[in-house]
């Protein structure tokens, strides 16, 4: 695949709605906050945000900052948006970290609770880290969250329930992989989404998470210092071919290809 250039980039992401005006509608997102805001730990994607972030206007000041969402508080429906510029920025972010990984020949742990989106990504970017000496962790067998499997694919962690690979938000996964692996096996850097990222980087680990624009917890714990780096996106798009440019951009920034 041809790398494309950092400006035909951001008009891939905007025309495949990546990033751009994105399917998450406006009151979905401002429900997400407020319920990150009342303490809804569901929302909170496996960080402790005590009591630091409780007026939704806060919440919603960091996803127009970080995230590109937008500021006006009054603007409640409708359309909403994540800025392609932040998306690229971010993934150059990330970039400069898989360097780092890559340079060191770190451990680096994979997983995802969009399995339906995202595990290609995530694989890809596992193939790339190996090539260059990384240990690409492979999680124990037989573990159990939420009343289902931790189980891995293509070097991705993801979680199973009844025979299918399910949509989790849930940081119980990690839980279980970071506690079967102990201190021994303990990852130098994890690169994942949603709960998994998120409790990842509250259980001091160095990590990276893609996040959509109604998942602020992620976006809040980059402005804390917990997570390392938060890339906005829409993350689950119509086909999930969309995001290969995406991908080689940033092996290719990274020194990966």
């Amino acid at each position: 695949m041809p790398i494309l250039s950092r400006p035909a980039l951001v008009e891939h992401l905007v025309r495949t709605r990546i990033a751009g005006d994105v399917a998450t509608p406006r009151d979905n997102n401002l429900s997400h906050y407020r319920k990150l805001a009342n303490g809804d730990r569901h929302y909170w994607l496996g960080l402790e945000l005590g009591d630091r972030w409780t007026d939704e206007q806060d919440v919603l000041a960091v996803m127009a900052e970080r995230c590109g969402v937008i500021d006006d508080p009054a603007h409640r429906a409708g359309q909403d948006t994540i800025d392609p510029e932040l998306t690229v920025d971010g993934l150059e972010r990330m970039a400069a970290r898989l360097r780092k990984a890559a340079a060191g020949k770190e451990r680096v742990l994979f997983a995802t609770g969009h399995p339906g989106a995202l595990i290609d990504v995530h694989s890809r970017v596992a193939a790339g880290l190996r090539a260059q000496g990384c240990d690409i962790v492979k999680i124990p067998g037989g573990l159990v969250a939420d009343e289902g499997y931790v189980v891995q694919f293509a070097d991705v962690a993801v979680f199973e329930r009844g025979a299918s690979l399910w949509h989790t938000h849930s940081p119980e996964p990690m839980n279980a992989i970071l506690d079967a692996l102990g201190e021994d096996g303990r990852p130098d850097l994890v690169i994942a989404d949603h709960g998994w990222a998120g409790r990842a980087g509250q259980r001091g680990i160095d990590s990276v998470g893609y996040a959509d624009c109604n998942d602020p917890a992620l976006f809040i714990g980059e402005a804390e210092g917990t997570m390392q780096v938060t890339i906005p996106l829409d993350d689950h798009v119509l086909d999930p071919r969309f995001y290969e440019p995406m991908t080689a951009y940033t092996l290719h920034a990274a020194g990966l290809l």
